[in-house]
């Protein structure tokens, strides 16, 4: 199966602040989506995160794009909507110091975040998928097929209003195993 995994545009006014589920508003999803539209096959079903920023993006790209909650970005709790500078440094050191199961307070881990993508994926059956959602969930997903290590898939840049494609070997899953194999075909075009 492949994934088109297609990161929204760049959000407006928030730099230097801390946002995961804060529903924000993003620069011009139809430019970007003209530009993505050919990296994409025609008829390829999409889903997207219900937020404003990939949303938008989602429904410029195809109208029958379905809203599913768990490609949301990850949920910072309290952090969400505060500068970093804010953030208690013992806090950040803590998360920094556990980057796969610090849960911030209110919030969820990035382990939690990678459940729930995955929870979303291995649902999906077709031959292929776009999915407009977060640089979160995204590496989430090719952390799991790629089976990199959290300190290699949490810093992997994925750039505003791109798409990643990864193949994924179906006959090569075994549920309750460790993930099949997967292909990663590009990054951030």
């Amino acid at each position: 199966m492949q994934l088109f995994l297609i990161r929204h545009p760049r959000p407006v006014g928030l730099a230097g602040i801390c946002y995961g589920r804060l529903d924000v508003a993003a620069e011009d999803p139809q430019a970007a989506a003209e530009r993505l539209r050919p990296l994409i096959p025609p008829a390829t079903p999409l889903l997207a995160s219900p937020l404003r920023r990939a949303r938008e993006l989602a429904r410029a790209l195809h109208a029958q794009a379905v809203l599913d909650d768990r490609l949301r970005e990850i949920d910072f709790g309290e952090w969400e909507g505060r500068s970093w500078e804010s953030i208690d440094r013992r806090e950040i050191d803590a998360w920094a110091a556990d980057v796969l199961h610090f849960v911030p307070p209110g919030g969820e881990s990035v382990a939690m975040l990678q459940q729930r993508v995955i929870d979303c994926l291995v649902g999906l059956a077709g031959p292929r998928f776009g999915l407009v959602t977060h640089a979160g969930p995204i590496r989430a997903a090719l952390g799991y097929w790629l089976h990199w290590p959290i300190g290699e898939w949490s810093q992997v840049v994925i750039d505003y209003g791109s798409v990643t494609l990864l193949d994924i070997d179906p006959s090569t899953e075994r549920p309750g195993r460790r993930p099949g194999r997967a292909t990663l075909h590009f990054l951030n075009r």
